[in-house]
Order: structure tokens, then sequence, then C-alpha cells
């Protein structure tokens, strides 16, 4: 019976999911070589994957297949063969067969492939494979791959699918004069940089760096030895970490019946508190950071909350809270992707406490609400214009021409990046600089109108200032673009702490890949920094960093950039994870304090672990590459909660907004 069910049940249309993901997933994001894309679109991935893995083929990401290796995810793979600058007909050596789908891609190129897998059993298959296939140019060899493969040298190119410490001699003097040769490097087993090797001569090598990377090691003579990456068994504790987790953890049966006094003691003068969270769509999350928000705002005097949110989206709501004055704006607040993040019951709660807390007090005592991001590029373009028309029209229509160098691009800035990158379209960099320095050299006179409404106009300056840089850099690599965009963040908190005095506190909310001290996380290894990192290092011990973790539940997500939101359910946590360890103390809800923890507790918590994170997107079926990192959690955050099962934010629907004022932040 089964069998003739699988033979009646409607098989996937992989030819249109295969375009599809050629031209949202791989052009979309910058690759433009034709003989790339084509070859892209000829070579089926659901061949070189897992019977039960197949109809996950066409999802941009990498896939588990056997020997605990990876298949790559297709932009990298399409990323990598255009790196190396290929004509057709060439001469390619590839390390890491892997399962053979890289090997194909390249073979619809080159005119000889050349492919060493270290592991027997993926070496033996991917043979069969691609000789069952029909890839007569694609020869394989069971060997250690950081040797090449010298017999068949010298290679027009060579490509390396795993990440050494350095890029192995045997494989450059593997090359031709002119030969390129793209790897993964990196001092770290589990973070590279992508990096693009030309031979220029005998003896001289070129280097440049083209991406952050994540890659499997590179094992072999001149890669990570077997034998250092085999974790040596710690000594066993007289108390397991779970056992000390346990120990040390405040429990709360209910999340209303959390012990905030202790928290608050131990926040005590702190000028700073981030708040973390290990998904953008978990409600346990987003009502712990709102109820402690509240406290902080009422019983220790925070004066504002900063948000992973765009700064005129925020503006709107502050409007609300703070009851100014201000007419309804012609945009509704947080109405791009992802909508549900703020959008959502749970913060709507909060947005309506702080209206009626700060309706009780003068305006100079109200708690405000600001966002921290960049990302509005046109909003706030639109707000800069809009102040500059009643204060300054001179000066409003010089900006006006300066910023119409962005029109172009405003229904996709992401767009202008690449244009400006690669020559097609002059940077806009100079014409929305000259905007801001005008701004900042009529301080004076514009701050008289109204100081609230100056600094709005100034911060949308600056932000389109950092958005233009940040959408031209974003093609570098993700090092380049999270650092900019997280020290926008926090010199926009920052701006926020002067503009409020040298008294004032601010509460942050984000997610805990940005408020959780980057140098405790594999992210140090890559070159990054965060806001977390940043605030600690300007405020040392009145900054307080508080994360969150889960082990299972539900949470709301997209499985893919501009896509819906769904409910999806959380994969339990990974055995070798600091989640798991939470879940086996056995404690469903807790505090545990970190910073002044008993030493044993943090001994234990010291040893790296993995740590997962959940964004917008979520994708359960490639849950280790793409949701874990390294960390260190007790230098990572001061304080950490927990809930062993969580659920999704609750968006609201249209007709929850009927009849609200037009001030209302929310709007239809």
């Amino acid at each position: 019976m089964s069998n003739v069910a699988d033979k009646t049940r409607p098989q996937p249309d992989f030819a249109a999911q295969r375009e599809q993901m050629v031209e949202r997933a791989i052009r979309a994001r910058g690759v433009r070589q034709k003989l790339v894309l084509d070859a892209m679109r000829a070579v089926k991935r659901e061949d070189f994957l897992p019977e039960n893995l197949r109809e996950f083929a066409y999802e941009d990401s990498p896939l588990p297949i056997e020997g605990d290796q990876t298949i790559s995810q297709p932009y990298i793979v399409a990323f990598m063969v255009e790196a190396l600058n290929l004509e057709g007909g060439e001469r390619v050596l590839e390390i890491g067969a892997g399962s053979g789908y890289a090997a194909a891609v390249l073979s619809k190129i080159a005119g000889e492939v050349y492919t060493v897998e270290r592991i027997g059993q993926l070496a033996e298959k991917a043979a069969a494979r691609l000789a069952d296939l029909g890839y007569s140019n694609v020869h394989v060899l069971h060997g250690d791959g950081t040797k090449g493969w010298p017999e068949h040298m010298p290679y027009d190119a060579i490509v390396v699918a795993a990440g050494g410490p350095k890029v192995p001699d045997a494989l450059k003097l593997q090359l031709k004069i002119g030969g390129r040769l793209v790897i993964p490097v990196g001092t770290d087993p589990t973070v590279q940089e992508l990096v693009r090797i030309t031979r220029v001569s005998e003896q001289d090598f070129m280097r440049e760096d083209l991406a952050d990377v994540r890659f499997v090691p590179l094992i072999g003579e001149e890669g990570w030895e077997a034998e250092s990456r085999r974790a040596r068994k710690p000594k066993k504790p007289e108390r397991t970490l779970p056992e000390l987790i346990a120990e040390s953890s405040e429990p709360f049966a209910a999340l209303e019946e959390a012990p905030l006094d202790r928290l608050l003691g131990r926040i005590g003068e702190a000028r700073v508190v981030l708040i973390g969270e290990a998904t953008h769509g978990t409600s346990e999350f987003y009502r712990m950071r709102e109820r402690v928000t509240r406290a902080l705002i009422e019983r220790k005097g925070f004066r504002f909350v900063a948000i992973e949110g765009d700064w005129p989206d925020a503006a709107r709501v502050d409007h609300y809270v703070r009851h100014m004055d201000y007419p309804p704006s012609e945009w509704t607040a947080f109405a791009r992707f992802p909508t549900w993040m703020w959008r959502n019951a749970e913060t709507r709660a909060f947005v309506d406490w702080m209206r009626a807390f700060n309706a009780k007090r003068k305006p100079e005592q109200r708690a405000a609400f600001h966002g921290l991001d960049l990302y509005s590029l046109y909003d706030s373009i639109r707000a800069v214009l809009k102040y500059l028309d009643e204060v300054d029209p001179k000066t409003a229509r010089a900006a006006r021409e300066r910023y119409g160098c962005l029109t172009p691009w405003q229904s996709d800035p992401a767009t202008y990046g690449h244009a400006a990158l690669t020559g097609q379209y002059h940077s806009c960099e100079s014409a929305v600089t000259d905007v801001l320095t005008d701004l900042m050299k009529r301080r004076t006179a514009y701050a008289e109108h109204d100081g609230e409404r100056f600094l709005d106009a100034v911060q949308n300056a600056k932000l389109v200032t950092e958005a233009e840089r940040y959408y031209r850099i974003m093609y570098y690599g993700s090092r380049a673009s999270w650092n900019l965009r997280d020290s926008h963040m926090f010199e926009t908190l920052k701006t926020l702490l002067d503009f409020y005095g040298p008294h004032s506190k601010a509460v942050v909310w984000a997610h805990n890949s940005h408020v959780g001290d980057a140098s405790a996380t594999e992210m140090a290894s890559r070159g990054e920094h965060n806001l977390g990192q940043l605030c600690r290092r300007a405020y040392g011990k009145d900054c307080y960093i508080i994360g969150f973790g889960t082990h299972d539940g539900q949470v709301a997500a997209a499985s893919d950039w501009e896509g819906p939101m769904e409910v999806k359910d959380i994969v339990p946590s990974l055995s070798s994870s600091y989640e798991r360890m939470c879940h086996d103390s056995g404690v469903s809800k807790f505090m545990l304090p970190l910073r002044g923890a008993p030493d044993s507790l943090k001994a234990a918590l010291r040893e790296p672990r993995l740590q997962r994170a959940i964004g917008v997107i979520y994708r359960p079926q490639s849950e280790r590459a793409s949701h874990y990192f390294q960390a260190v959690l007790p230098d990572q955050f001061d304080e950490y909660v927990w809930f062993d099962r969580t659920s999704p934010v609750q968006p609201f629907a249209t007709h929850e907004l009927e009849g609200m004022p037009d001030t209302y932040p929310f709007g239809l």
C-alpha cells in the first residue's frame, strides 16, 4: 500500500524550483556571470541529496549528507565558481567532492574537473553518482585534499570546499601562472574568510578577501589534523553542569511571578541595560523583556527604550506614547518585512502601557521610545525633507536634489549597492553626506525651533548616510556590513544618552546576537563586533546584559526573506549546546545570574559551547549550519533567562485596529 501511495503522490516541480532558486537566491544576490547561472540551472541538485531531503533541494541552505558532511548552499557554490573567473574549457581541481554537486556544476563550464575527497564513503558514492548521471569529464580521487592531485597539474583554477588554517603550499604550487585558487581560511575551524589566491609568477601570489563564510574543517597534512579536532574529555566534575545550573538558578512557576526584585538589585545603578531575545518571534521573550523594562522605568527611572527597529517607525510610537502634538504620519509604523517582529500583541501591550504611564507625568519626565537601526533609507529621507521644508525651504530644495541620486533605487536599495560596486552607477556617498553636513552647520539656528525635532532630523540624516554606505558594502561580505550596522546602533544610543543628559538611563531591546558581547563568541574570529561589546567597552560595569534561551516549542518566522510569516516548530536543542544544558537542569523557567556567579558554575560554563540564534528566518532542515554558533555564556551575558518551551508572538489582525485614531502608530 505504501508503494502505491508513493507513486500517486504529486512530485515536486524541481525544474521550476531550480529556476526560482537561480533567480532569487543567486542572481538577485549579485552572481551575474552567465556561464555560472547556466551551470546552476543545468545541474539537478536533488540528484545529489539523500531521498529524505530532496524536497529541500532548492532551499538556499546547506544540507546534511553522509559522513557528517554537508552539501554547500547553492549561493555559495555559485559565488565560489564565479570567483574562479572561468571562461570555459579549463582544467579545474576541486578539494572536497562531498556529494559531487559542485563538481557537476564546474563540469558544465570547465573542460576537465578533478576532485579529491578525504572520506572514502563519499568519494566512492560521488564517483558512482557522477558516472551514472553522465558527467564524464569529472574524475574523483580518494585522498588527502591538502596535497592536491599533482599528476594532473598545472590547473587553471582550484576551489576548496573546506576551511583550513592556512592556504596549503601544495595547492598554490599546482596552479598555472595566472591561475586562481579560492579557499576558506581562518584560525578557527568553524569560521573562515573566503580568499582568492592568484599566481602571478613562479614565486609570487596575490591574495584577495572575498567574504565571511562557514565551512567544515579542511583535514589533512596541510590542514587541521584530525587528532587536534578530537575534544579532550574534561575531567568529570563532582556535579554536572545541568546540576550546577539548577542549583544556582532562580526558578519561577509563571512569567508574572519571576523574582524581579533580585534582578533589579543585580542591575544596581547600571546606566545601560541590554535585553536580548534568542528569536525574533517568541512571545515569552517579548513579555519577559517588557516586564523587566516596566520595572526599570517605574522603579529605577530609566529614560527611554531603544529597539532594534528603524528610527522613523519608532518615532511614530514615540509621538504616541509621549502624547506629542504631531499630525498623523503618512506611513504605517513597522509595515515592512518582517512586520510581525514589532506589529504584534506583545509589543502593542507595552506601547499602550507606556502611553498610560506617561499620561500622569510632565512632558520632560515621560519615557521615550526610539529606534536604533538603519534600514529605513527612504522613510528617513522623507522625514529630513519634511523637517527642512518647514524650517529652511531653501536648504530643503538642495537636499531634495542631492537625495534624488538614490531615487532610482527606492524599491530595492540593495540593488543600488550592487550597481555602485560594479561601476554601473555612480556612488551617492558625497550627495547624502552633504545634506548631513548642512544640517550640522545650521544646528544652532535649527535647534531653536524645537530640540526634539532637530534631533529627529539629524538622526534621520545620519541614518541615510550610514544606510547608503551599508548597501554599498553589503556585497563585500557580512563582516563589513554587520560592523557598520552595529556601530550605527551604538552611535545612535550614545547620541540619545547625550541628548537626555548625563543622568539618563537606557533600556535596549535587540537580538542576543546584537546585545551579547561578541568578543565572547565566534563572531570575534571573523573580525565582527556588536552593540553589546561596544557598550561594555564604553560603560563597563554600568552596562548590564540579559540574554534569553529556549529548548523547543514554536516560533513566528519566515522560510525566506520577504516570505510570509509561519508558525514553525522549534527543533529540540542540540546535545552539545548551552540550551541542552539548561533543558537537562530540569527547571522549566529560571533566571541565572552570571555576573558574580559561583566559581564552580562559571568554570563549567566557560567551556565554549554551541548556542542557538533564530532570526526572522528559520530553517529547521539546516538547524546546525544555519542557527548555531560557538560562545562562552558567562562572558557574553550578565544574566540568562530560560524558558524551556516557548510559543510564537501574536501578530494583530487588521480588524483589531478599526476605529483607532489616525495618530495611532500601528495604523491600518
